[in-house]
């Protein structure tokens, strides 16, 4: 993306053939080399910057196998959601963090559901 220091969720362009969850899990794969299962869809994102515009369809997901590497991007952390709104985050991918917050509590208060 064009917003260098900002904090970003894994993903990228959907290719020619491909559904949502493929792109997610190839991107993942090419980004920080894991293999991912896809739980459950958030609502999508649309946000315009001044100079682009951009659709994100996020995903909740859960690490299958492989170890975290950097492969395309200059820094990979791994953040536990208590801690996720003290990073400078790109505008767009704040509506998928609240709604991500949102989900856990309305899990937490209706029970555990296996993630």
């Amino acid at each position: 993306m064009k917003l260098p220091l900002k904090w970003e969720f894994p993903g990228g362009k959907l290719e020619e053939g491909e559904s949502l969850e493929q792109c997610l899990i190839r991107e993942v794969k090419e980004e920080i080399n894991l293999d991912i299962h896809i739980h459950e869809e958030l609502t999508k994102v649309e946000y315009h910057y001044p100079d682009f515009s951009l659709t994100l369809y996020p995903f909740i997901c859960s690490v299958k196998s492989g170890k975290l590497k950097v492969l395309e991007h200059e820094q990979v952390i791994w953040v536990d959601p208590t801690e996720l709104f003290r990073y400078d985050w790109a505008n767009a991918d704040l509506p998928i963090i609240e709604e991500y917050i949102r989900t856990r509590r309305a899990e937490k208060d209706l029970g555990s559901i296996e993630m």
